[in-house]
Parts: structure tokens; C-alpha cells; sequence
């Protein structure tokens, strides 16, 4: 029998928690909760003895690694993974996946929900415009690329994505026209959104440059990660160009320079691209199920580490 802790400092939704429990122990594994820990101690702590460790957003570091000695998965209930150190679990013989595609159609709506409320001008009254018509770019046609793709064409939008990983074939087998680079899609689409992991090849990618070669009345939107933004050249940019809005889900940061261009920049209070209770609760399902297979007969189809 292995030992799963579930360690959230921000919990999972009561529905997904019992969705979880049913599975782990259902497996005939013992599960164990640690919600809403305030200190790296209690985390410390509670790790000593679990072969297996569900977490959201919380960071397994290589001081954790260390403090769980029995340790053998992670699984992140969620696409990113950029708050588990993967060589330090490597290094520990830990297997750390994630759970592609669970919050996908979530962060997928939120994308189409703040692109409306941008080109209504943020609902301040005056006049806007439509998104029929209007021409997208996805960047990065993973789980999340498509399913903006599929709700883009419902309000009539011309659909267009580029991936460095995703033969154009692919791409133009959904309906969906393939840009040869990034560049030409930032160029010829109206609105732009960002699906791109952070990675050292993608950090501030998103630059002056490129950005910059966005139509006239271009907007850029970031529900990825922070990371992949040239903050410094985005600002520089939009205080050149009056007609670029960014929209985003990025939380702001405590000075955050992008709020003086009042009517064209909107960030959400926090990250919340996957807070929704279908995305919580399929996430945190996926997450027991892969440790039980792992568990049960080694399959480690999402791992991401190796």
C-alpha cells in the first residue's frame, strides 16, 4: 500500500478532494491531506514518510526531495510544471508528471472571455468591436491551442497557430492555417495568444521585436507564464504604439508598470486560467489515477522528467 499526500497550500475544491480520495483509496492506497500549510516546515514535515505527492501550484524543491526519503512520484494537477525542480527529482530517482489537457477547455474559455471584454474596451461604455472576422494567432497548438481554436471559429474568427513541435500538417488537418514561424504570425493576425511553456528557449521571447510586428490595433494575450514576456520591451513598446493592448491572467506584480496604460492592459488578480471547479476537480482525479497506474504497473505516460 503507498502513502499519497495531497500538499496544497491553496486547496483543491471539496468535490475534487473527494474525487480523489475515492480513486486513492479505491486503489487500496492510504491517503493523506495538507491543506493550507502556511510554512515550508509543515511541508517538510509532512513528506517524510509518503511514497507518492499530489500538489497545485506548491513547490517541491530540492530540500523537500531530501526530506521525503521514501519518495518515488509528483504528479502536478495541472499542465505547468515549472515549481517542481525536475533535476533535483532526478537526481532522487523521483518521477514527477503533470496532467495535460484537464484544464485545457478552462484556460481555453478565459482566453475568449477576456478577448471580449478587451474589445469592448474593457466595458467602459463607449463603442468596441467584434471578434467575427478578426484573425488569431495561437502560439503553441497543444491541449490548450486547440481548444481556442475551437471556440474562436464558433464566433466567426479566422484561425491561425504556429508550434515549433506540431508538423503544420497537423495544425492544418484542424482546420486551422499553419504559420511558417512565429514571426509571420505575429505579423498577420489581429490578436495573438500566448500557449508556450516557460523554458530557457522561450523566457522573454516575447519581446520588443516581435511584438512589435503586430497589425495596428494588435492584441497580445498571456495566459502561459510571466516568464516568456519581455516586460521591460512590452512596456516600451505599448508606451510607442497608443493602439497594442496585452490582456493577460498573469498576476501583476506589486509595481506593476503596465497598469499606467489605462484601457489597453487588464490582468486578472491572480492566475486563474484553470479556476474553475470542472478544471479543479479533473485535474486533481488525474493526478490519483496516474499515481495508481504508477503504483500498480509502473506506467509513467506523463512523466516529465527523465
Amino acid at each position: 500500500m503507498a502513502k499519497v499526500l495531497v500538499a496544497t497550500e491553496k486547496p483543491f475544491a471539496a468535490a475534487a478532494v473527494a474525487g480523489i480520495k475515492e480513486a486513492i483509496e479505491g486503489a487500496g492506497n492510504e491517503l493523506v491531506l495538507l491543506e493550507k500549510y502556511t510554512e515550508k516546515a509543515q511541508l517538510l514535515e509532512a513528506v517524510t514518510d509518503v511514497d507518492a505527492i499530489i500538489i497545485r501550484s506548491d513547490k517541491i524543491t530540492a530540500e523537500v526531495l531530501d526530506a521525503a526519503k521514501n519518495l518515488k512520484i509528483v504528479v502536478r494537477a495541472g499542465a505547468g510544471y515549472d515549481n517542481v525542480d525536475l533535476a533535483a527529482a532526478t537526481a532522487h530517482n523521483v518521477v514527477v508528471e503533470n496532467t495535460p489537457g484537464q484544464n485545457a477547455n478552462a484556460v481555453a474559455e478565459l482566453v475568449l472571455g477576456m478577448l471580449v471584454f478587451g474589445v469592448r474596451n474593457f466595458y467602459n461604455g463607449k463603442a468596441g468591436s467584434e471578434l467575427m472576422g478578426k484573425k488569431i494567432g495561437i502560439l503553441a497548438f497543444g491541449n490548450v491551442g486547440r481548444n481556442v481554436a475551437r471556440i474562436a471559429k464558433g464566433f466567426g474568427m479566422e484561425v491561425a497557430a504556429y508550434d515549433a513541435f506540431c508538423p503544420a500538417d497537423v495544425i492544418e488537418a484542424a482546420g486551422v492555417k499553419a504559420a511558417k514561424n512565429q514571426e509571420e504570425l505575429f505579423e498577420t493576425c489581429d490578436i495573438v495568444s500566448l500557449h508556450i511553456p516557460a523554458t530557457p528557449e522561450t523566457k522573454q521571447s516575447i519581446n520588443y521585436d516581435l511584438v512589435g510586428k503586430m497589425k495596428k490595433g494588435g492584441i497580445l494575450v498571456n495566459t502561459a507564464r510571466k516568464e516568456v514576456i519581455d516586460e521591460a520591451g512590452l512596456i516600451k513598446l505599448m508606451a510607442e504604439r497608443e493602439d497594442l493592448k496585452y490582456i493577460t491572467d498573469i498576476m501583476p506584480d506589486a509595481n506593476d508598470e503596465f497598469a499606467k496604460f489605462e484601457g489597453r492592459y487588464f490582468s486578472t488578480p491572480k492566475k486563474m486560467g484553470a479556476q474553475t471547479a470542472e478544471a479543479n476537480t479533473n485535474a486533481g482525479i488525474a493526478a490519483a489515477n496516474q499515481i495508481n497506474a504508477y503504483f500498480a504497473d509502473g506506467c509513467t505516460k506523463f512523466q516529465v522528467n527523465k
